[in-house]
């Protein structure tokens, strides 16, 4: 269904996004190159950071595509059952076009994130691996950092668990 984002006050527009969740076989071939392209343009590009994306656990993933109204993937998230990635479900890959950002859609895509969890999998936990400069962000949605902090491909990361 597709959502209304006031904008913030950085740009004085209205975006409109359609929510769409598809298992991996369900992903047309355009979606899996918009998505794979995304996390490569933020994740190795913008963030220089040299790793393997392609983990092995796409295949196993509910994929949460957040689509502009002209139909640019303007954000993205991995979503998985507990015992995939983590003992609980969780959320990976949580990403916004660089072009899309400052409307409000990395709050919009967590709140979506969250609740396609809970639709696909049930109430639970929900487990995350974040980036340590999101540790606020994260913490605003009831996420608590469990655990010592660790380096992921050279960038800082906590656990967080939302209970």
């Amino acid at each position: 269904m597709p959502r209304i984002f006031a904008a913030s006050s950085f740009h004085p527009r209205r975006m409109t996004l359609t929510w769409t969740t598809k298992p991996f076989p369900d992903l047309t071939l355009a979606e899996l190159y918009a998505l794979l392209q995304l996390r490569s343009e933020v994740f190795v590009v913008e963030q220089t950071c040299a790793f393997q994306d392609l983990d092995g656990q796409d295949q196993a993933a509910t994929h949460l595509l957040g689509h502009t109204e002209t139909g640019e993937l303007a954000a993205y998230s991995r979503l998985f059952g507990a015992g995939i990635s983590y003992p609980e479900a969780s959320i990976g890959r949580v990403v916004v076009s660089p072009q899309f950002r400052r409307y409000g859609l990395g709050r919009e895509l967590l709140r979506e994130s969250i609740a396609a969890v809970a639709a696909l999998f049930g109430e639970q936990p929900i487990q995350i691996g974040a980036q340590l400069y999101l540790k606020d962000f994260y913490e605003s949605f009831g996420f608590q950092q469990v655990g010592e902090g660790y380096l992921e491909d050279g960038i800082p990361h906590i656990h967080m668990v939302r209970s």
